[in-house]
């Protein structure tokens, strides 16, 4: 089957797609967006978040013909051209970013977070993220990372 899809503002065809082909696997394999990580591949551990229509979702979890004429938002287009979004910006700052396979999960788990509530709580961000694995920071500097971004946004 034919896939249509807008990807990060680009309208984007992908031929020849499988039935059971996810989204994960679209993005990375056909259309050459790699940010999206495939982890678990089962939805648990929130590496290959994106946004599909402005709602997060697991890539993972989501057939590509489920996008078809749909939008799609991945981490690589939270970026402006060569400017880093500030939440990206943020995890660079904070030290949130060590082998970065959950960093593009997180990154679209708290910028979805900031848009829907500009100055979180610990617990608000927490929750948030609560989908998210990390196996290597501790998660401190990822909560720090989201914090400064909050306040990042805040500034006039």
């Amino acid at each position: 089957m034919r896939v249509n899809v807008t990807v990060n503002g680009e309208q984007r065809r992908a031929d020849d797609v499988w039935e059971g082909e996810s989204l994960l696997f679209l993005l990375r394999e056909r259309l050459g967006l790699p940010g999206s990580k495939n982890a678990c591949e089962q939805g648990e551990c929130g590496s290959c978040t994106v946004y599909l229509d402005d709602v997060p979702v697991c890539a993972c979890l989501v057939a590509a013909g489920q996008a078809q004429d749909r939008v799609v938002r991945t981490v690589e287009g939270l970026a402006q051209g060569d400017e880093l979004d500030r939440v990206q910006a943020a995890f660079v700052s904070a030290g949130a970013v060590q082998c970065g396979f959950c960093t593009p999960g997180l990154v679209v788990a708290a910028h979805d977070l900031i848009s829907r509530v500009p100055e979180p709580s610990d617990p608000e961000i927490r929750e948030a993220l609560a989908g998210n694995l990390c196996r290597c920071t501790g998660y401190e500097k990822i909560l720090d990372a989201v914090r400064l971004a909050a306040r990042e946004q805040a500034r006039p």
